[in-house]
């Protein structure tokens, strides 16, 4: 009896070349798009995010070419709370997150992890560019080999569980090879550009949608610099973020940038790039892809932002679910509510959220 496989299709080339592959290894599939917003919801009239309808209709007609049933499941109310409003939430605390990890953690791998054990399958497949492989009796998270468009960063909240039920058609592809398979086979998506910015904020204007999604107007403060003295005035802290220098409106000796932001104080500090160089910071709600804590400090890789290259560090267990990460060199602007991800070569050890 063949095994049964819930595919994530996003209406892109990328997930529509995993459902492909899994059809043609033999796997009884079922394509399905998650509906997460309506479009109207977050201020957008029309355009490709993945919620418009084009993108349904890209999805479905894959899956009609493949021969498999599809669907189109309602997660509206668990993104909103789940994604948006802890987006909305870290940016009013005077934090920068990454929803995508968000996404990944609590839609994809959660609510759609379930229906998919409601259906029957035995795994949920996605598009994204990462390997899971098995050691014994553990299962390894790895880097896509396509270095260019690994994802493996916003997927280091996986479980065990969720990594046995899991499968990535495409992570041992390059994007080039991928889009070649979708040509050969006439897929309508074989061109179709990759998705750039925020699904829910397409266009990256992350302040006005938060004063649209909250009806909320928020206060102006004090700009200061590292020595306390005032700089001048800020629009509501949710418009930035660490080593933000464009949009601050302060004519000065040499160039500012924002170097951290005090929501209980309503401030945000200025300083210059030497001052966005740390090499200390902790994490947390910290998950260990091995679901084992290592008994003391480790060496390996750490990465702070998804853009970014992995630099040394030495990484340190805590209590309470917390690490302590020391840069061998000082990386810049490490910024709070971003994910810091733990990686042995290519192998994902964990990560969780800068504090």
């Amino acid at each position: 009896m063949s095994k049964k496989a819930l595919i994530a299709m996003s209406g892109g080339v990328d997930s529509s070349i995993a459902a492909k592959l899994m059809k043609d290894a033999g796997y009884e599939c079922i394509g399905c798009t998650m509906k997460l917003y309506d479009n109207e919801d977050v201020g957008i009239s029309k355009g490709h995010t993945c919620c418009s309808l084009d993108d349904v209709e890209d999805a479905r007609n894959v899956a009609a070419a493949n021969g498999m049933p599809y669907y189109v499941l309602n997660f509206k109310d668990g993104f909103s709370e789940c994604v948006v409003r802890r987006f909305v939430d870290a940016y009013e605390n005077g934090r920068t997150p990454n929803p995508c990890i968000d996404c990944n953690r609590f839609m994809k791998f959660d609510k759609l992890f379930y229906k998919a054990k409601e259906l029957g399958c035995d795994y949920v497949v996605t598009g994204h560019y990462a390997r899971i492989e098995q050691s014994g009796d553990k299962y390894i998270l790895k880097k896509g080999l396509d270095d260019t468009k690994d994802q493996s960063y916003v997927l280091y909240s996986m479980t065990q569980e969720q990594l046995k039920h899991t499968l990535f058609p495409i992570g041992n592809l390059r994007k080039t090879e991928v889009r070649e398979i979708a040509e050969a086979n006439s897929f309508i998506n074989a061109n179709k550009p990759d998705s750039q910015d925020i699904c829910f904020v397409p266009d990256g204007d992350y302040a006005t949608f938060i004063k649209r999604h909250t009806g909320k107007d928020y206060r102006h403060g004090k700009f200061i610099d590292l020595e306390g003295n005032v700089l001048g005035e800020h629009k509501g802290i949710i418009n930035y973020t660490i080593g933000q220098r464009k949009g601050l409106g302060i004519a000065y000796k040499e160039p500012l940038y924002v170097v951290d932001i005090r929501p209980d104080e309503n401030v945000v500090i200025l300083g210059n790039d030497k001052a966005l160089f740390s090499t200390t910071f902790e994490a947390g709600d910290f998950n260990w892809i091995s679901s084992e804590v290592p008994k003391g400090e480790i060496e390996c890789r750490v990465k702070v932002r998804y853009r970014q290259k992995e630099q040394p560090a030495r990484v340190i267990p805590l209590n309470d679910n917390k690490v302590r990460i020391e840069f061998r060199f000082p990386p810049r602007a490490i910024t709070k509510g971003q994910a810091a991800v733990l990686y042995d070569g290519d192998v994902v050890l964990g990560g969780g959220t800068i504090l």
